[in-house]
């Protein structure tokens, strides 16, 4: 009986001060972060330098943020909603403007996609290249992808002597 009263308790305390238990909201969270990271990653790069890339074999700025873009529509479209994912060419944007304002969308039809899935969803397997994994880890892999590429970004700030903007966590 005192186990049961000492977890109920440390299970009310944590769910009263705030914090998300659910993987889903956990994870929402964290997606909310690190679209303001990225943000601010893609805020401090000067329009001028998008087309930085520091060798020829690499991705410029702009096409790094582009590819997380492409990444997150695609397996959020796919995996998280009922639309037919279509990979289309389209044009690079021209400014650094409207570079962001693609990123901001495609985080914010993330989030949509995944708020409006079930819970229960996440542990259902779903095929994928790398073999069968569950939605949990389709959601793992958005924010790691995210992740790569930013620290990518901000190797490519430094290198232009631009201070990368401090890092957002929880």
């Amino acid at each position: 009986m005192k186990k049961i009263l000492v977890i109920t308790s440390i299970l009310l305390t944590y769910s009263m001060s705030g914090q998300q238990i659910t993987p889903k909201d956990a994870f929402l969270e964290k997606w909310d972060n690190s679209k303001a990271y990225l943000l601010a990653v893609a805020e401090a790069m000067p329009d001028s330098l998008y087309n930085y890339k520091p060798t020829d074999r690499q991705m410029s700025f702009k096409e790094q943020l582009m590819h997380i873009k492409g990444n997150m529509d695609w397996l959020s479209t796919t995996y998280f909603s009922e639309l037919e994912f279509e990979r289309k060419k389209t044009p690079p944007p021209n400014t650094k403007k409207e570079t962001i304002a693609l990123i901001q969308a495609a985080f914010t039809a993330t989030s949509k996609r995944i708020k409006n899935s079930a819970e229960s969803s996440l542990q259902e397997e779903v095929s994928f290249f790398a073999g069968p994994k569950s939605k949990l880890q389709i959601l793992n892999l958005l924010q790691d992808h995210v992740t790569h590429h930013r620290g990518q970004l901000i190797v490519y700030l430094n290198l232009n002597e631009i201070e990368p903007p401090q890092y957002v966590g929880w």
